[in-house]
């Protein structure tokens, strides 16, 4: 799977089968709140059925992660639905990740990884 090709399967699954979200606004200047309430905004991408993705969907959207040629913006979906998924491939590609995520997603990267951690107990 290549960046592209995510983007489209992202938009068809949001198009027809876009979970219901409630947002709110975050008023703050600690950088901390602002990226938390960026990473729940991000929420928004989840869709019916992301928690049961196919395995290989999984693997193909954590190689993408990795690649450093992705756009920052496809990487925060990637990371809120791989957050999401109850696999041992998601926590493995978001722990990966982890290691050396990019610089604007550290706090992003880390908040998906203690929430995959959840959904994986």
């Amino acid at each position: 799977m290549v960046e592209k090709e995510f983007l489209d399967f992202l938009e068809m699954k949001l198009k027809h089968e876009r979970v219901p979200q409630v947002s709110g606004y975050i008023d703050s200047l600690d950088p901390a709140i602002q990226n938390a309430g960026k990473y729940i905004g991000g929420h928004s991408v989840l869709f019916e059925g992301h928690q049961t993705l196919p395995i290989k969907v999984v693997i193909e959207m954590g190689r993408l992660l990795l690649n450093r040629n992705v756009r920052l913006q496809t990487k925060e979906a990637i990371l809120v639905i791989l957050a999401h998924h109850p696999s041992r491939e998601a926590l493995n590609a978001l722990n990966l990740y982890n290691v050396i995520p990019d610089e604007d997603l550290r706090y992003f990267a880390r908040i998906a990884l203690d929430e995959c951690e959840m959904w994986n107990e």
